[in-house]
């Protein structure tokens, strides 16, 4: 038997374990017909990551899926990789090479694309290594890149089949604009965030009456430069008898229609509204519908253009500013009101985004979301927390279809070519899909063709993700083994982006779904329940954590406060819990390994127990451990992980370390303990395994054991004939008695190492006779000098009594233990202090503007402590009263 150091070292134990594990090859998988397949495909991170809270909570409970089901016996796969983050990755290097004076444009994108892969060599693993520090156990062998050849292979190829099945277009939409990206985002790029901004009344002239005016309310004034049309709806009285007639565009004076549609909100400012369709996608309908001119007045910076008149070159902001100060000159702003107003922002770099008419490449989504709901509400796809069902249903039937392509470098260049000689003659222009670059024109047969510049949207590569890192289209026998994968372990920001994607990718090119359940976990917010922001300076960084209390403590800490798909809130103070549990299962650990006789930790449990008459507290501890797994195991199954590491928190901490070992302290020598505590320990040690890795294998490692690892052992093994519920019960009566003579104690302090005595009524003759049965125990635990059995509920002299106990009434004989004067001295000032306290919180709660004003939290705490503060009052009445 190997001792232990007398404190536990993350430092000195993590990384030793890592390399031995992957020294090894445990985390690798293969197909094995004679095993269950149970596999998971990593979330990339994005090449440019930096592991954060999100990460550590994500990847640790995929790390818990995989190693529970690895130690259930299936062949478990934990699928890695990055993606290639295409604009992400381009902000990074282009602010890499602005430090040298250099632009993308200046090295050209052929230089670039090269400088991003160095970039990537360089940093890209980064996150990998990361990963690794909080114990990830993928198969690292198998890590994949969203722009790996083969990957990219697979990614031309899906978009040939939706082209050739005609599910890929092109055409001219409003689609959200970043001007500073340079490039079209999709709906789920773009995300609104409510703002202050202003209401703009501005009055367009008629061309027959240059004193007569128009109206308009708009919350964008500078796109008014774009203005083909005003519209008003042919109900609204107002404008009736306006319809057709002509107006003056101000600043530009371009001569516009008025048009009537009943799309036209007649309770939205005057009623009449300004149609710009280049700028806007209603407007954009409008237009289409009316056969209106489509002006655009921007560059794709920003700035605006050269139809934007003497407002050219400006930025979109500053030309608002000198629009309204031009049109109030000209006394055509008629005024400003305050207004609420939601305006859609870059996901990468939260610049405003602007709605702008561009050429683009789009996905048709309605035919590929039909099969894709249904799989869902047939249950074939089970999402936990239930309620991000009834969201994936309403997005995915409200589903438009998805702008793939991106004006930027680094992605997977579209996959089409056009001939220059067919755009020169004027010809239709000529659109090639293909794999390859083709050698000549299928038109006119020229060799002068080139390729499409756009790039696709990442997230086109990332919904192949659970078949492509099986290298598909190929057949192999991984991807027939390992797909549909088992579990999508995900934040609920990228449902829309990722999540119903790869259903419909899955199923289009699979004819299968990708994966079976979908646990969706929360966002981890500080303790104030804000989002961890850079800059509101509140990131706790999982890194620093892991230096300070362990990975394991990390782990444990994230896990336990976190429920099923609720947001986390964190405070650095959380992981001192994690860090405590692990110098307990230490410690204990040290503890018996100190005490144990190697020759009983070969005795097989099973046999043991059939032939030995065990004692109520080991029949106790070996009930409460086999009910304790049989209760982790269906949490884990259900994807409660918070309530599987709370259920083994309080197991070993509360059961085995402060009541069982504590039991058979003085007895630890018996065969009957030293087999039944080993058996525990290590049995538990292999249950906490997935949770607390680390810790668990080191001291596995020091036990007598067969293998390399713990991490390939079997989980325990439910014994069912050992869940003992009548031995719960018993010792439960056994120990609510000891408590209250603890309690006894401590309420008149009187010294651990003197003895009292304590007098029992019990309520029942099975409680008097299981007392006196277990007497040795409860003397030894209560520390008392004896232990009375009374024939009659009646308190003896000179004692005080909890008669509150379920099982019995307990008396603690005080004699001449204490100064009862003094005592009584002591309970009355305590009864006056927390009479105080309680008056005023009294007084609070009777204020009406209090109760009103104050958070609801802080309402109900008052109350709990009021009621917590007259429990206690009444005690120490009852104590003084006995003292008497």
């Amino acid at each position: 038997m190997n001792e232990i150091p007398s404190r536990y070292s993350p430092k000195d134990t993590e990384d030793k374990w890592y390399k031995f594990w992957e020294e090894k090859n445990l985390f690798s998988a293969k197909a094995d017909p004679a095993k269950k397949p149970f596999s998971i495909v990593i979330p990339p991170p994005n090449v440019t990551g930096i592991l954060h809270m999100g990460h550590a909570l994500n990847n640790t409970i995929q790390d818990i899926l995989i190693r529970y089901h690895r130690m259930k016996g299936e062949e478990a796969l934990w699928m890695p990789g990055t993606d290639h983050a295409g604009i992400a990755t381009q902000n990074v290097v282009e602010k890499s090479i602005a430090k040298e004076g250099l632009k993308r444009q200046d090295l050209g994108r052929e230089k670039f694309i090269e400088r991003v892969w160095q970039w990537r060599e360089q940093y890209g693993s980064t996150i990998i290594r990361q990963l690794k520090k909080i114990g990830a156990s993928c198969d690292w062998q198998r890590t994949r890149f969203t722009m790996d050849e083969e990957y990219s292979k697979a990614v031309l190829e899906i978009f040939v089949r939706l082209y050739e099945k005609g599910l890929i277009y092109r055409g001219s939409y409003i689609i959200n604009w970043c001007p500073r990206c340079q490039t079209a985002l999709s709906d789920e790029e773009a995300p609104h965030r409510d703002l202050e901004g202003n209401l703009y009344y501005l009055k367009y002239p008629f061309k027959d009456n240059p004193d007569e005016f128009v109206v308009v309310a708009t919350t964008r004034p500078e796109t008014m430069l774009g203005d083909t049309a005003v519209a008003v709806n042919p109900k609204d009285k107002r404008y009736k008898k306006h319809i057709g007639r002509t107006l003056i565009l101000p600043l530009v004076n371009r001569e516009i229609k008025i048009i009537a549609d009943s799309m036209v909100d007649m309770k939205f400012g005057t009623g009449a509204v300004k149609v710009t369709p280049a700028h806007d996608p209603n407007d954009y309908a409008l237009g289409k519908k009316h056969n209106l001119e489509f002006v655009n007045v921007m560059y794709p910076d920003g700035r605006m253009n050269d139809l934007a008149g003497d407002y050219k070159d400006m930025d979109r902001f500053e030309a608002r500013e000198v629009i309204l100060e031009d049109l109030k000159e000209k006394g055509l702003l008629k005024k400003i009101e305050p207004h609420s107003l939601s305006a859609g922002h870059c996901y990468r770099c939260h610049t405003i985004i602007e709605p702008y008419l561009s050429k683009q490449w789009f996905v048709k989504m309605k035919p590929l979301a039909k099969e894709a709901l249904e799989v869902v509400r047939k249950g074939k796809i089970k999402f936990y927390p239930k309620r991000w069902t009834k969201v994936y249903l309403n997005w995915m039937e409200n589903i438009q279809d998805w702008c793939i392509s991106r004006q930027i470098w680094w992605g997977h260049r579209i996959p089409v070519y056009y001939c220059k000689d067919c755009q020169s003659a004027g010809k239709e222009e000529s659109v090639i899909v293909s794999r390859a670059k083709p050698d000549k024109c299928p038109i006119c047969g020229s060799a002068n063709i080139y390729q499409d510049e756009d790039v696709l949207d990442t997230w086109f590569s990332s919904w192949l993700w659970p078949f492509a890192t099986f290298y598909w289209p190929k057949e192999s026998a991984d991807l027939k083994y390992f797909y549909p994968t088992s579990t999508l372990v995900t934040a609920p920001e990228i449902i829309f982006f990722w999540v119903a994607r790869m259903i419909m990718a899955g199923l289009e090119f699979m004819g299968d779904i990708p994966f079976k359940d979908v646990y969706i976990h929360g966002t981890v917010r500080d303790i104030e329940g804000k989002k961890m922001s850079k800059s509101l300076g509140n990131i706790i960084d999982p890194l620093e954590i892991i230096n300070e209390y362990g990975t394991d403590a990390l782990r444990f800490s994230l896990i336990a406060i976190t429920s099923q798909g609720q947001d986390v809130f964190l405070a650095k103070e959380r992981f001192e819990q994690g860090r405590n549990f692990a110098n307990k299962i230490w410690n204990a650990s040290r503890f018996i390994m100190m005490n144990l006789d190697p020759v009983q930790t070969k005795t097989c449990l099973c046999e043991f127990s059939k032939s030995e008459d065990l004692d109520i507290i080991n029949r106790w501890i070996l009930s409460r451990f086999y009910s304790t797994l049989k209760q982790v195991n269906k949490a884990l199954d259900g994807y409660k992980f918070n309530e599987a590491i709370n259920l083994l928190y309080s197991f070993f901490w509360h059961e085995f370390c402060d009541w069982y070992l504590e039991s058979i302290k003085a007895e630890i020598k018996e065969k009957e303990n030293q087999v039944v505590m080993y058996k525990i320990l290590e049995k538990f040690l292999r249950l906490i395994h997935p949770f607390m890795p680390f810790i668990s294998e080191e001291i596995w490692q020091n036990l007598p054991h067969k293998g390399e690892s713990i991490m390939n052992q079997a989980l325990p093994h439910l014994q069912e004939q050992l869940i003992d519920k009548k031995a719960e019960k018993e010792a439960d009566m056994l120990f609510s008695v000891i408590r209250s003579a603890r309690n006894l104690r401590a309420e008149i302090e009187v010294k651990p190492e003197q003895k009292v005595l304590l007098s029992v009524y019990a309520h029942t003759k099975a409680i008097k006779k299981l007392l006196a049965d277990n007497q040795a125990l409860v003397i030894k635990l209560s520390n008392l000098e004896g232990l009375n059995l009374l024939e009659a509920a009646r308190r003896p002299e000179k004692t005080i009594s909890d008669v509150e106990n379920k099982f019995a009434q307990v008396f603690l004989h005080f004699g001449s233990l204490i100064d009862i004067a003094k005592e009584q001295g002591k309970i009355r000032q305590e009864i006056s202090t927390e009479s105080k306290r309680k008056e005023a919180k009294e007084r609070m709660m009777a204020n009406p503007e209090f109760v009103k004003k104050a958070d609801p939290a802080i309402v109900e705490n008052t109350e709990r402590e009021i009621r917590e503060l007259e429990e206690k009052i009444k005690r120490l009445e009852k104590l003084l009263d006995e003292l008497r």
